[in-house]
């Protein structure tokens, strides 16, 4: 096949790290028979014509007769995805000077000398609007003229650039917003494109096999995963007219007016078609009527109902609404023929998480040790909302440090004090710590900072919580090989002060999972039914963030055996059936996993603590003689100890006691050698020093065993620790 022979291919999305760079990737099978390859510039032909730089291939589109391009070369040919559209080689000369008008007003000096470096590489025809990221802002600017003034040029370092005005029509209405521009969501796109973009662009197709083309999507799910922006780019990439209703903006004081708007947006979008109607946080305009007491709100769902059922231009109008609360909207909107499908936009997994963040660093200049696959295996229950902060602060951190290079009095900032910013790995790393899932604002605590090392033996208790925890979310495939599920939860018990808390601080810190603390009793209300609602609220929350750790801080504060209590209002008898039924219910509890601690294991309700629910019941016992001695040398780490300070020495004195008694005989020797360095006359010259001396007068205060003595009894009757191993 000649090369300048004309082929036809059919048009598909690209790779995201692709969008804005005016590639094209085209069936390998083509490039063999029109003997292209990578680096040519082809003409595409659509409706109209643009030109672009070819790229290696995907081996996976072998004899597809694809053609993958992103939104904007879409765009600038006037075609949508499936359309078909003509290729050939063509040779193209350098531009000598091209001339750029913004879409919108920039307030950037020297961007002219900035722009060669830019687009090196980049093949240009008037006409294109190319997509440029000037200061985090994606700017459109269109190509009014090339020099010399062929079809296409192709820009090199020596380009002339010339900034134009911006044009009085310039773009406005929707956003620019491609398919390309959401990551993590391509079963989602691909349902809403088979609902909503072939009935717009092709109802033929939906009269040809003689059923009604639908009339309504509903997307749901949590805040921040992408539910408004799927919609702009639905109405975008099929140049629908769009018409968006913010909930509450049509509401009225005045009788039958808010009737009257919701009549007029239908009216409009109708004589406009093919029109999307986009209607955000549907839930606050047509919540279920028997749960609402206002007249308005009922007038406005019977409203919504009737225009629904009343849609005459077949395919050729579609109602798409949003809410994060599916369960809240009438029942009489959420049948087919109304909202014909619901489509969930979940929480974005590793994969997906991946794709969101290589699209807001689209235009970030990073560093080399920038990794962002290893930002998306610990970014777990971010949804994409919550990555675009992550990157836009770490954006920010990196600015703050050429900050004082930058005179805020100047009118426009000169582009090579631009070209000095650069985001760094520690930059995301500084981010992560501010920046928490959103799903999890109100429940997250902050990580402590605590280590296993931190904690002197219990080497079996480590093992346990790390096979329950952490294999799970490294080993993922092992356990699914295996047909394994792992633990849903552990039970830590026994005498204060032998590190319970402490090993789940440690938990919080080491796992990649989302943490959440809830102390037993902060749950329990005076009012019916808000305790249990608590309970709720914590396991949809963690199920949201999974993967996810919850943990229970005196467990048997809010899980006492049932039947057992005279004259209260049984609150906590319905707390336990609350935590049983969401352990272990109907409802599966995915990557969630439930840590409980107690010194009362005895009066714990033994529903709880079956298989199924606390799997593993571990012991947190009494330090024995070499668990001592590792809690000595984990509180003494950092101490000046005096030469006479013999630990093992130490050990045999502590017989009996726990770690936090061990903990504060250090702290009373150190505080006793500095009250006796202060009362010193020549203190100022010697150097501090605890000695033996300190830790045997700390002895006396602290009486032995105090903490493990007081509950013994408690473990008489407890059958031990049990483990699935």
């Amino acid at each position: 096949m000649k090369n300048d022979a004309k082929v036809t291919l059919k048009v598909a999305e690209t790779n995201p790290k692709f969008v804005g760079r005016g590639m094209a990737l085209i069936d390998p099978r083509v490039m063999e028979e029109m003997g292209l390859s990578t680096g040519d510039v082809i003409e595409i032909t659509g409706k109209k014509k643009s030109y672009v730089l070819l790229w290696s291939s995907q081996s996976e589109d072998y004899g597809k007769g694809l053609i993958r391009i992103d939104g904007y070369t879409r765009n600038n040919i006037g075609v949508g995805i499936d359309d078909s559209v003509s290729i050939r080689k063509v040779s193209v000369k350098k531009a000598e000077q091209v001339v750029l008008a913004p879409t919108e007003e920039l307030n950037i000096v020297g961007l002219e000398e900035y722009l060669p470096e830019l687009l090196e590489g980049r093949v240009v025809a008037k006409g294109d609007v190319i997509p440029l990221n000037i200061m985090g802002r994606r700017i459109g600017f269109a190509v009014t003229n090339t020099s010399p003034s062929d079809t296409a040029s192709l820009i090199d370092s020596n380009t002339n650039f010339v900034i134009g005005a911006v044009p009085k029509a310039a773009a406005k209405g929707v956003p620019r917003v491609s398919y390309e521009d959401i990551g993590g969501l391509r079963n989602e796109v691909q349902k809403v494109r088979e609902m909503i973009e072939l009935p717009l662009r092709h109802p033929e197709i939906f009269e040809r096999i003689g059923i009604e083309a639908p009339k309504g999507v509903l997307l749901h799910g949590p805040p921040g995963t992408g539910k408004t922006l799927l919609a702009k780019a639905v109405a975008n990439e099929t140049n629908a007219g769009f018409y968006s209703i913010g909930g509450p903006e049509i509401m009225s004081k005045f009788y039958g007016e808010s009737e009257e708007r919701l009549r007029q947006i239908f009216k409009e979008a109708e004589e406009n078609a093919p029109s999307i109607i986009f209607i955000d946080e549907i839930d606050s305009i047509a919540p279920k009527r028997e749960e609402v007491s206002g007249d308005v709100e009922k007038r406005v769902v019977s409203q919504l109902l009737t225009l629904m059922d009343g849609i005459k231009s077949r395919g050729k109008l579609v109602v798409i609404g949003a809410t994060n609360r599916p369960n809240a909207i009438d029942p009489a909107l959420r049948r087919p023929g109304r909202f014909d499908r619901e489509i969930e936009i979940g929480i974005p997994d590793e994969q997906g998480r991946l794709e969101i963040l290589q699209i807001h660093t689209r235009g970030m200049p990073l560093t080399e040790d920038v990794d962002l696959a290893a930002i998306a295996r610990v970014t777990h229950g971010f949804v994409g909302a919550d990555l675009e902060a992550l990157s836009k602060e770490a954006a920010m951190r990196s600015l703050r440090r050429i900050l004082p290079e930058i005179n805020l009095e100047e009118a426009r900032i000169p582009a090579e004090i631009l070209n000095k910013i650069k985001v760094t790995r520690q930059d995301f790393e500084e981010a992560l710590r501010d920046v928490q899932p959103s799903a999890m604002r109100e429940v997250l605590v902050q990580k402590p900072n605590v280590k296993w090392e931190d904690i002197g033996g219990l080497g079996q208790v480590k093992e346990e919580l790390a096979e329950a925890i952490e294999w799970p979310l490294k080993h993922a495939d092992l356990f699914t090989e295996a047909d394994v599920r792992p633990p849903k939860g552990i039970l830590l018990y026994g005498p204060p002060g032998t590190g319970k808390t402490m090993i789940a601080k440690a938990v919080a810190t080491t796992s990649e999972a989302n943490f959440i603390s809830i102390k037993g009793p902060e749950l329990i209300s005076k009012w019916v039914g808000e305790s249990e609602k608590g309970v709720r609220e914590v396991f949809r929350k963690a199920r949201q963030a999974a993967p996810c750790v919850v943990f229970f801080d005196e467990l048997d504060a809010i899980a006492p055996r049932r039947g057992g209590s005279e004259g209260d209002s049984h609150v906590t008898e319905r707390v336990i059936s609350q935590m049983l039924t969401e352990m272990d219910g109907l409802e599966d509890l995915k990557g969630v996993v439930v840590i409980g601690a107690t010194n009362r294991p005895d009066i714990i309700d033994e529903a709880l603590l079956r298989p199924g629910r606390f799997d593993r019941i571990l012991e947190v016992p009494i330090p024995d003689k070499e668990t001592r001695k590792q809690i000595f040398q984990v509180h003494t780490r950092r101490k000046p100890l005096d030469s006479d300070v013999n630990l093992d020495k130490l050990v045999e004195m502590t017989e009996g006691m726990t770690g936090a008694d061990i903990a504060s005989i250090v702290n009373a020797a150190a505080m006793s050698a500095i009250k006796e360095h202060v009362s010193s006359k020549n203190g100022g010259n010697k150097k501090l020093r605890i000695s033996m001396k300190h830790f045997e007068s700390a002895m006396d205060k602290i009486k032995t065993g105090s903490s493990a003595a007081r509950t013994r009894g408690s473990f008489q009757n407890f059958p031990g620790s049990r483990s699935l191993t």
